[in-house]
């Protein structure tokens, strides 16, 4: 069932392509609804949306109409936004660690929101090469659960700060679903407006934003 957008947040891009879900957990074989063609998942109606989720290419139509490229939100909101290109898949994750609360929040949110479709999943982490003694118990705590959560995990160290360092990453090691903050939109929607069916194109690779 497909619910409303309006009024819930304020979206730039045009709401009548984005579906939101009201699932606190979404359902096991959620990939293979969205691959199918399927719209808003209502697990708990009573609930706020939990996701809104949008078809890349339609997405990317609406970016390549504009003079120059902008975020997804007017103002971005703590809801997560998930875009996916020719398919969904958490067949291999890459999630960003900052070292921020923001950060950790977002890995902890994606987990308990995917945990039935990740069981299988080859996981990434990707790090700051420095994490203030402050943080290395949290970090720590990121790993673990992730790894009790994946088939797989792998912990790296890289001084990665754009948005571009870490797309390429997954382009070149064939991840296909980024977890990163929104603090990353503005700058996502400027790689794919320049990238999107060039050389380097993944159309395996989705996009999980929030904060």
């Amino acid at each position: 069932m497909q619910g409303k957008v309006e009024n819930m947040v304020k979206f730039a891009v045009p709401e009548d392509i984005i579906s939101p879900h009201y699932c606190h957990k979404l359902p096991e074989g959620f990939s293979v609804h969205l691959t199918q063609g399927g719209k808003g998942l209502i697990c708990s109606p009573e609930q706020g949306p939990s996701l809104f989720t949008a078809h890349l290419p339609e997405v990317l139509e609406w970016l390549h109409g504009l003079e120059k490229p902008k975020g997804l939100e007017e103002e971005p909101c703590s809801i997560p936004v998930l875009l996916y290109d020719k398919e969904l898949s958490t067949e291999s994750l890459l999630f960003h660690y900052d070292g921020t609360p923001a950060s950790a929040k977002l890995i902890r949110n994606f987990i308990e929101l995917f945990e039935e479709n990740i069981k299988d999943s080859k996981a990434t982490i990707i790090s700051p090469s420095f994490i203030p003694k402050s943080k290395l118990k949290e970090e720590q705590e990121i790993v673990q659960l992730v790894t009790q959560s994946t088939a797989e995990t792998s912990f790296i160290k890289f001084n990665f700060t754009r948005i571009g360092d870490f797309w390429s990453y997954a382009v070149k090691h064939k991840c296909t679903m980024l977890v990163t903050t929104k603090n990353y939109q503005a700058d996502l929607a400027k790689v794919l407006f320049h990238f999107y069916k060039g050389g380097m194109w993944y159309d395996r690779l989705s996009f999980y934003l929030s904060y």
